[in-house]
Protein backbone atom coordinates (compact mmCIF):
# COMPACT_ATOMS: atom_id res chain seq x y z
CA UNK A 1 0.00 0.00 0.00
CA UNK A 2 1.42 3.40 -0.96
CA UNK A 3 2.47 5.83 1.72
CA UNK A 4 1.45 9.52 1.94
CA UNK A 5 3.80 11.94 0.21
CA UNK A 6 2.66 15.10 1.99
CA UNK A 7 1.02 15.94 5.28
CA UNK A 8 -2.38 16.52 3.72
CA UNK A 9 -2.41 13.36 1.61
CA UNK A 10 -5.07 10.95 2.84
CA UNK A 11 -3.72 7.93 4.69
CA UNK A 12 -5.33 4.53 5.03
CA UNK A 13 -6.30 3.30 8.49
CA UNK A 14 -7.71 -0.22 8.79
CA UNK A 15 -9.44 -0.87 12.12
CA UNK A 16 -10.26 -4.37 13.32
CA UNK A 17 -13.08 -3.92 15.79
CA UNK A 18 -16.20 -5.25 17.49
CA UNK A 19 -19.39 -3.30 18.12
CA UNK A 20 -19.37 -4.54 21.75
CA UNK A 21 -15.92 -3.04 22.40
CA UNK A 22 -16.03 0.30 24.25
CA UNK A 23 -12.29 0.77 23.72
CA UNK A 24 -12.87 0.67 19.95
CA UNK A 25 -14.95 3.85 19.96
CA UNK A 26 -12.61 5.38 22.56
CA UNK A 27 -9.58 4.60 20.39
CA UNK A 28 -11.28 5.92 17.29
CA UNK A 29 -12.14 9.22 18.96
CA UNK A 30 -8.54 9.52 20.16
CA UNK A 31 -7.40 8.89 16.59
CA UNK A 32 -9.80 11.53 15.31
CA UNK A 33 -8.33 14.06 17.73
CA UNK A 34 -4.80 13.19 16.62
CA UNK A 35 -5.73 13.57 12.96
CA UNK A 36 -7.40 16.93 13.60
CA UNK A 37 -4.43 18.21 15.61
CA UNK A 38 -2.06 17.32 12.77
CA UNK A 39 -4.44 18.50 10.04
CA UNK A 40 -4.20 15.05 8.50
CA UNK A 41 -6.99 13.25 6.64
CA UNK A 42 -7.57 9.51 6.76
CA UNK A 43 -9.66 6.93 4.98
CA UNK A 44 -10.97 4.46 7.55
CA UNK A 45 -12.03 0.89 6.82
CA UNK A 46 -13.56 -1.26 9.53
CA UNK A 47 -12.99 -5.01 9.74
CA UNK A 48 -14.92 -7.58 11.80
CA UNK A 49 -13.82 -9.15 15.06
CA UNK A 50 -16.10 -10.95 17.52
CA UNK A 51 -15.06 -10.68 21.14
CA UNK A 52 -17.67 -13.29 22.05
CA UNK A 53 -18.46 -15.36 18.96
CA UNK A 54 -20.29 -18.01 21.02
CA UNK A 55 -22.58 -15.52 22.74
CA UNK A 56 -26.17 -16.86 22.58
CA UNK A 57 -28.96 -14.89 20.96
CA UNK A 58 -30.28 -13.63 24.31
CA UNK A 59 -26.87 -12.24 25.27
CA UNK A 60 -25.52 -12.08 28.80
CA UNK A 61 -25.79 -9.56 31.58
CA UNK A 62 -22.69 -7.35 31.51
CA UNK A 63 -21.79 -7.81 35.18
CA UNK A 64 -22.15 -11.60 34.86
CA UNK A 65 -20.03 -11.57 31.73
CA UNK A 66 -17.25 -9.57 33.39
CA UNK A 67 -17.21 -11.97 36.32
CA UNK A 68 -17.21 -15.08 34.13
CA UNK A 69 -14.68 -13.93 31.53
CA UNK A 70 -12.34 -11.74 33.57
CA UNK A 71 -13.03 -12.70 37.18
CA UNK A 72 -14.20 -9.17 37.97
CA UNK A 73 -16.10 -8.62 41.21
CA UNK A 74 -19.30 -6.51 41.06
CA UNK A 75 -17.33 -3.61 42.59
CA UNK A 76 -14.53 -3.94 40.03
CA UNK A 77 -17.06 -4.09 37.23
CA UNK A 78 -18.71 -0.91 38.49
CA UNK A 79 -15.36 0.86 38.82
CA UNK A 80 -14.42 -0.13 35.28
CA UNK A 81 -17.70 1.21 33.93
CA UNK A 82 -17.27 4.47 35.80
CA UNK A 83 -13.75 4.92 34.41
CA UNK A 84 -15.09 4.37 30.92
CA UNK A 85 -17.88 6.88 31.50
CA UNK A 86 -15.37 9.52 32.60
CA UNK A 87 -13.06 8.84 29.67
CA UNK A 88 -15.98 8.80 27.27
CA UNK A 89 -17.18 12.17 28.54
CA UNK A 90 -13.77 13.66 27.70
CA UNK A 91 -14.12 12.36 24.14
CA UNK A 92 -17.77 13.20 23.55
CA UNK A 93 -18.99 9.63 24.06
CA UNK A 94 -21.91 8.99 26.40
CA UNK A 95 -21.57 5.54 27.93
CA UNK A 96 -24.90 4.74 29.57
CA UNK A 97 -24.16 1.48 31.36
CA UNK A 98 -26.88 0.21 33.65
CA UNK A 99 -27.38 -2.85 35.85
CA UNK A 100 -29.38 -4.33 32.97
CA UNK A 101 -26.75 -3.75 30.25
CA UNK A 102 -26.05 -6.88 28.24
CA UNK A 103 -23.24 -8.23 26.07
CA UNK A 104 -24.71 -9.31 22.74
CA UNK A 105 -23.83 -11.45 19.74
CA UNK A 106 -22.51 -9.18 16.97
CA UNK A 107 -22.32 -11.47 13.95
CA UNK A 108 -25.41 -9.94 12.32
CA UNK A 109 -24.08 -6.45 12.95
CA UNK A 110 -20.84 -7.34 11.19
CA UNK A 111 -22.79 -8.72 8.24
CA UNK A 112 -24.71 -5.45 8.05
CA UNK A 113 -21.46 -3.48 8.10
CA UNK A 114 -20.05 -5.65 5.33
CA UNK A 115 -23.11 -4.92 3.20
CA UNK A 116 -23.01 -1.20 4.04
CA UNK A 117 -19.44 -0.99 2.75
CA UNK A 118 -20.68 -1.80 -0.76
CA UNK A 119 -22.92 1.28 -0.49
CA UNK A 120 -20.18 3.56 0.84
CA UNK A 121 -21.91 3.74 4.22
CA UNK A 122 -19.83 1.47 6.41
CA UNK A 123 -18.29 4.20 8.56
CA UNK A 124 -21.55 6.07 9.31
CA UNK A 125 -23.20 2.76 10.16
CA UNK A 126 -20.33 1.73 12.46
CA UNK A 127 -20.68 5.01 14.37
CA UNK A 128 -24.46 4.59 14.54
CA UNK A 129 -24.09 1.06 15.93
CA UNK A 130 -21.62 2.20 18.60
CA UNK A 131 -23.96 4.93 19.79
CA UNK A 132 -27.08 2.80 19.51
CA UNK A 133 -25.52 0.25 21.85
CA UNK A 134 -23.43 2.30 24.28
CA UNK A 135 -25.58 5.45 24.51
CA UNK A 136 -29.11 4.32 23.72
CA UNK A 137 -28.86 0.78 25.08
CA UNK A 138 -30.40 -0.77 21.97
CA UNK A 139 -30.21 -4.45 21.08
CA UNK A 140 -27.83 -4.44 18.12
CA UNK A 141 -28.22 -8.19 17.69
CA UNK A 142 -31.90 -7.79 16.79
CA UNK A 143 -32.81 -7.93 13.10
CA UNK A 144 -35.45 -5.18 13.20
CA UNK A 145 -33.27 -2.92 15.34
CA UNK A 146 -30.37 -3.31 12.94
CA UNK A 147 -32.62 -2.44 9.99
CA UNK A 148 -33.80 0.68 11.84
CA UNK A 149 -30.25 1.76 12.59
CA UNK A 150 -29.31 1.20 8.95
CA UNK A 151 -32.25 3.38 7.92
CA UNK A 152 -31.08 6.15 10.28
CA UNK A 153 -27.86 6.42 8.27
CA UNK A 154 -29.67 6.65 4.94
CA UNK A 155 -29.64 2.97 3.98
CA UNK A 156 -32.79 1.16 2.94
CA UNK A 157 -34.26 -0.65 5.95
CA UNK A 158 -36.03 -3.37 3.97
CA UNK A 159 -32.94 -4.06 1.89
CA UNK A 160 -30.87 -4.26 5.07
CA UNK A 161 -33.30 -6.72 6.62
CA UNK A 162 -33.37 -8.85 3.47
CA UNK A 163 -29.57 -9.03 3.39
CA UNK A 164 -29.43 -10.18 7.01
CA UNK A 165 -32.20 -12.72 6.54
CA UNK A 166 -30.45 -14.19 3.50
CA UNK A 167 -27.09 -14.48 5.24
CA UNK A 168 -25.39 -13.59 1.96
CA UNK A 169 -22.61 -11.64 3.70
CA UNK A 170 -21.91 -14.25 6.37
CA UNK A 171 -19.13 -16.01 4.48
CA UNK A 172 -17.41 -12.73 3.60
CA UNK A 173 -17.41 -11.72 7.26
CA UNK A 174 -15.93 -15.06 8.33
CA UNK A 175 -13.24 -14.74 5.66
CA UNK A 176 -12.26 -11.26 6.83
CA UNK A 177 -12.22 -12.37 10.45
CA UNK A 178 -9.92 -15.26 9.58
CA UNK A 179 -7.63 -12.99 7.57
CA UNK A 180 -6.86 -10.86 10.60
CA UNK A 181 -6.78 -13.55 13.27
CA UNK A 182 -4.47 -15.65 11.09
CA UNK A 183 -2.09 -12.69 11.12
CA UNK A 184 -1.99 -12.53 14.89
CA UNK A 185 -4.78 -10.07 15.67
CA UNK A 186 -6.25 -11.23 18.99
CA UNK A 187 -7.45 -8.00 20.59
CA UNK A 188 -9.32 -4.88 19.54
CA UNK A 189 -9.15 -2.20 18.50
CA UNK A 190 -6.25 -3.09 16.25
CA UNK A 191 -5.36 -0.22 13.94
CA UNK A 192 -3.13 -0.71 10.92
CA UNK A 193 -1.72 2.51 9.49
CA UNK A 194 -0.79 2.53 5.81
CA UNK A 195 -0.48 -1.24 5.83
CA UNK A 196 2.69 -0.89 7.92
CA UNK A 197 2.22 0.26 11.52
CA UNK A 198 0.04 -1.61 14.03
CA UNK A 199 -1.33 -0.34 17.33
CA UNK A 200 -3.60 -2.51 19.47
CA UNK A 201 -5.85 -1.05 22.15
CA UNK A 202 -6.95 2.54 22.71
CA UNK A 203 -3.44 3.98 22.91
CA UNK A 204 -4.29 7.66 23.32
CA UNK A 205 -3.98 10.73 21.12
CA UNK A 206 -0.21 11.11 21.55
CA UNK A 207 0.51 7.56 20.41
CA UNK A 208 -1.53 8.07 17.26
CA UNK A 209 0.26 11.35 16.58
CA UNK A 210 3.59 9.54 16.81
CA UNK A 211 2.46 6.96 14.25
CA UNK A 212 1.31 9.73 11.92
CA UNK A 213 4.68 11.49 12.29
CA UNK A 214 6.47 8.24 11.43
CA UNK A 215 4.36 7.85 8.32
CA UNK A 216 5.21 11.37 7.21
CA UNK A 217 8.92 10.72 7.79
CA UNK A 218 8.68 7.56 5.70
CA UNK A 219 6.97 9.49 2.90
CA UNK A 220 9.66 12.18 2.85
CA UNK A 221 12.40 9.56 2.79
CA UNK A 222 10.81 7.61 -0.07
Amino acid sequence: MSQPTAQNDTIQVDIVSDVMCPWCIVGFRQLENALAAMEQTARVRWYPFELNPDMPAEGQKLSDHMAEKYGATPQQSLENRNRLKDLGAELGIQFNFTDESRILNTFLAHQLLDWAETHGMQHPLKMALFYAYFTDGRDVSNLDTLAQIAHSTGLDAEAAKAVLQSGENAEAVRTKQHFWTSRGISGVPSMIFGGKYLLTGAQGENAYKEILRNMLKDAKAA
